[in-house]
């Protein structure tokens, strides 16, 4: 007996949860960066505080929390460049936003309004997916037109645990590595598909050996480590700019909230758990680095909470004040021309 091929999962972090150095940072990553990410983690978390609140005042609807996965969205939206596609999974709201989608927008989305999909600023950007993995093919298409094109470009499209378990998500790697598609495959292992454990939806050990089989390369990244995130995902977008083929990058963190406001995760976790996940909270860990560093202080975090809590206060009063949709837009650009059953529906609709 031989062996014909051999693998290893490669792991990534520089800061521990108690905010210490295990390997010196990329030297490209300045101190002022540094401070930037952690402004931009804490206002997901403002955001998402404040996202939750709208949904239980009834003001927008279903909402996915990311509170725990705050590097994780950072992290992403800080690697990627401006003219990359973004085909994300429900829980990337700060990616979204750290993009270029403005509050408003994302507030109308949320709220149920189509309009909030309509984005100004990242145009080439997709919407939000609610439907598990159904974005990671279309993000193989895209990729292929790029590179049909010869655009220097990559699609990102993200997942969540549960989703690396359906069957899209296979057939979108295997689809990338044979064509050699410049996507990158980004897993988010939040320990939860709902309300479903990692342990019980796979039995593999990572979800990065998952990119074996279809030939692509991978890693694993501490996701609770921004810096991490940032790097792995830099990396992996510059091997594939050079031609280097797609890549997976599985992003180790936890879902500290419900799955989403519909959820109740005291159900099926344990306050313990729980407890011991809020130890390696990303945002704690960066701060607990800056302070020991005297670039981050008391000061300068009140400051920062002020200034969040009014942009965001802002946009939420003029999400609020703008008009509902016109009822007959729900029958509008469906057709060049609407076909005379649909013309008849849009003219009942304008006079309800």
């Amino acid at each position: 007996m031989k062996t014909v091929a051999s693998f290893k999962i490669q792991y990534t972090q520089f800061l521990d949860q108690e905010g210490k150095e295990v390997q010196p940072l990329p030297a490209e990553i300045t101190d002022t960066q540094l401070a930037e990410y952690y402004r931009d983690m804490v206002f997901c978390r403002v955001f998402d505080k404040k996202a939750v609140a709208l949904q239980r005042t009834g003001r927008i609807s279903t909402y996915a929390p990311l509170i725990g996965q705050e590097a994780v969205d950072v992290g992403i939206a800080h690697a990627m460049k401006r003219d990359d596609v973004f085909l994300p999974y429900y829980r990337n709201t700060g990616t979204q936003i750290l993009r270029g989608v403005s509050l408003i927008e994302t507030l109308l989305y949320f709220g149920g309004d189509e309009r909030g999909t309509a984005f100004k600023e990242t145009r080439q950007d997709f919407p939000t997916q609610i439907n598990l993995s159904t974005q990671t093919p279309h993000a193989v298409g895209v990729a292929m037109a790029m590179k049909l094109q010869g655009e220097p470009h990559v699609a990102v499209t993200t997942v969540g645990d549960g989703a690396c378990s359906k069957g899209d998500f296979y057939e979108a790697m295997n689809l990338a590595g044979v064509w050699g598609a410049p996507v990158l495959f980004v897993a988010m292992n939040n320990q939860w598909a709902i309300s479903v454990p990692y342990e019980s939806q796979t039995a593999a050990k990572t979800l990065a050996q998952k990119a074996i089989a279809a030939g692509i390369g991978s890693e694993q990244v501490d996701g609770n480590d921004v810096v991490a995130v940032y790097d792995g995902v830099g990396r992996a977008l510059a091997l594939i700019r050079e031609g280097k083929g797609p890549y997976l990058i599985e992003l180790k963190t936890y879902r500290l909230g419900d799955h989403t406001t519909a959820d109740n995760a005291s159900r099926y976790r344990s306050d313990k758990e729980v407890s011991e996940a809020w130890k390696r909270d990303p945002i704690a860990r960066l701060r607990t680095y800056l302070s020991a560093r005297s670039l981050w202080t008391k000061d300068q975090e009140e400051k920062l909470l002020t200034e969040m809590n009014q942009r965001i206060e802002a946009a939420v009063e003029q999400y609020l004040a703008i008009e509902a949709p016109r009822a007959a837009g729900m029958v509008e650009h469906l057709f060049a021309e609407l076909p005379p059953d649909l013309e008849a529906q849009r003219k009942i609709l304008d006079g309800m």
